[in-house]
C-alpha cells in the first residue's frame, strides 16, 4: 500500500516554520495614548492606553489601580466588568469603554472627580503567565472665582488688608502686588484644607504709610496656569495715625510749654528783680566795702554757670528730656516683637498697644509738670 501523506520529519520542519511565521500573541507592550491628563473638580476624566503591536484584548485580564494590584480601580476578566472586588470609593464611579477593544485600545472614564482622585494609575493587561502596564497621571484642578480683600480698621501699627480665597487644587501660588506689576513682600501668608482636601488661602499685607496705588490680590494654579485677581484703591483717609500721632505730640508738646515754661519764666523774672535788688543795695555800700550775701564780683565762669542754672534753660531741658523718654518708650513698644500679623489676636494687640501708648502720654505729661512744679517752687523758695 503506497503512502500518500507527507514524510514525518518534513511535516515537523513544516509546523516549525508556521510557528515561527505567525505572530505570538504572548508579547505586547503597552502605552499610554495621552501625556498628563488634567481633570477638573466634579468633571470627567477618561485614561486611554493601547496593546503594541495592536491586537484583540477581549480575552485578557485589564486592570486599573492605584498603589496596589489588589484594589482595582476597575476590573476586566473573562469577559466581563467586575465591580464587585473594585475599591468602595470608585464604586458606580467608573466605565471602561471596549468600542476599540479588539485592536488593543480601551479607555478608563471616571466620573465626579475628586481631590483624592488626584494622582498615578496603573494599566495592566494580562494574557495568560505574559503582563504588560503603562502608568498615567491624572491632575485633578479647582480653582476658585472668588477674591476678597477685607481692610481692617486701621490701629497704631498700621493698616492690616487680607486677601482670602477658597476651593483652590493644588495649592495656588499667592502675593501682592502693585500697580505696575511688582511684587510686594507679604507680612504673612497662611493656607489651610477644608473636609473636600481644597485649599483655602489667606495673605496678610501691613501697610504703614498711605500709596495712592492701588494694590492687587494675585493667585495662580500652578498646573493650568489659570490666574484670578482682585485689587483695590486704598484712599488716605485710611491712614489717620499720621495725623493723630502729629496731633497727639502737639498737645503734648503744648501742654508743657505751658505747665513747665511759665513757671519757669516767672522764676526767671523774679530772679532778676532780686538780682538788680542787689546790685543797687551793693552800689550804696561800696566805700564800706561790705558786699552782701546775694552780690558776688560777675566774671565769665559766674556769667556760664548763671544761664546754665536759669530757669529758663532748665525748663526746656525738663521739656526736651521729657519728649526723648516719651518718643523713645513710644518706639520701644511700637517695634519690639509682639503678636504676629497672621495671629488671630493681632487686631486684640494692636488695641492695647494703643491703650498703652495713651496712658503712657498722660503719665509722662503728669509726671513731668509734678517735678517740673516740684523744682521750680522748690527753687524760688530758696532764692527768696
Amino acid at each position: 500500500m503506497e503512502s500518500t501523506g507527507l514524510p514525518l520529519p518534513r511535516h515537523f520542519i513544516i509546523l516549525l516554520l508556521l510557528q515561527m511565521v505567525a505572530p505570538s500573541s504572548e508579547h505586547f507592550t503597552v502605552t499610554g495614548l495621552q501625556g498628563q491628563i488634567l481633570a477638573p473638580l466634579g468633571g470627567v476624566a477618561e485614561l486611554s492606553c493601547q496593546l503594541s503591536p495592536p491586537q484583540s484584548a477581549e480575552h485578557m485580564e485589564i486592570r486599573w489601580f492605584r498603589d496596589r494590584y489588589t484594589q482595582p480601580v476597575h476590573l476586566y476578566k473573562n469577559g466581563k466588568d467586575l465591580y464587585g472586588e473594585t475599591i468602595s470609593r470608585y464604586v458606580e464611579r467608573t466605565e471602561l469603554l471596549k468600542g476599540a477593544i479588539q485592536e488593543g485600545k480601551v479607555t478608563l472614564r471616571i466620573f465626579n472627580v475628586s481631590v483624592d482622585d488626584d494622582g498615578q494609575y496603573h494599566c495592566f493587561f494580562r494574557d495568560g503567565d505574559f503582563y504588560e502596564e503603562a502608568i498615567k497621571e491624572v491632575k485633578v484642578t479647582a480653582t476658585s472665582l472668588e477674591v476678597q480683600i477685607h481692610v481692617h480698621p486701621p490701629n497704631i501699627r498700621g493698616l492690616l488688608v487680607e486677601c482670602n480665597s477658597r476651593g483652590w487644587f493644588p495649592q495656588p501660588q499667592m502675593e501682592w502686588r502693585n500697580s505696575k506689576g511688582g511684587v510686594i513682600p507679604t507680612t504673612s501668608e497662611s493656607h489651610s484644607q477644608d473636609v473636600d482636601k481644597l485649599f483655602n488661602m489667606k495673605i496678610a499685607l501691613l501697610l504703614t504709610q498711605s500709596s495712592r496705588e492701588n494694590i492687587t490680590c494675585y493667585l495662580r494654579n500652578p498646573v493650568t496656569g489659570q490666574e484670578e485677581r482682585t485689587s483695590i484703591v486704598l484712599s488716605d483717609q485710611l491712614f489717620p495715625w499720621n495725623s493723630i500721632w502729629i496731633m497727639i505730640l502737639s498737645t503734648i508738646l503744648v501742654l508743657l510749654l505751658f505747665f513747665v515754661m511759665v513757671p519757669s519764666v516767672d522764676l526767671h523774672f523774679r530772679l532778676k528783680d532780686q538780682q538788680k535788688g542787689a546790685r543797687c543795695s551793693s552800689q550804696s555800700s561800696v566805700h564800706s566795702r561790705v558786699c552782701t550775701r546775694d552780690y558776688q564780683p560777675v566774671t565769665r565762669c559766674t556769667d556760664c554757670l548763671c544761664k546754665r542754672r536759669s530757669p529758663l534753660v532748665m525748663g526746656a531741658a525738663i521739656i526736651l528730656s521729657s519728649l526723648c523718654i516719651l518718643i523713645s518708650l513710644i518706639l520701644y513698644l511700637h517695634y519690639k516683637s509682639r503678636v504676629p500679623v497672621s495671629d488671630p489676636h493681632f487686631q486684640l494687640d494692636a488695641i492695647l498697644l494703643e491703650d498703652l501708648t495713651m496712658v503712657l502720654c498722660v503719665l509722662t505729661v503728669f509726671i513731668t509738670m509734678f517735678i517740673s512744679f516740684i523744682y521750680f517752687r522748690f527753687r524760688g523758695f530758696l532764692q527768696s
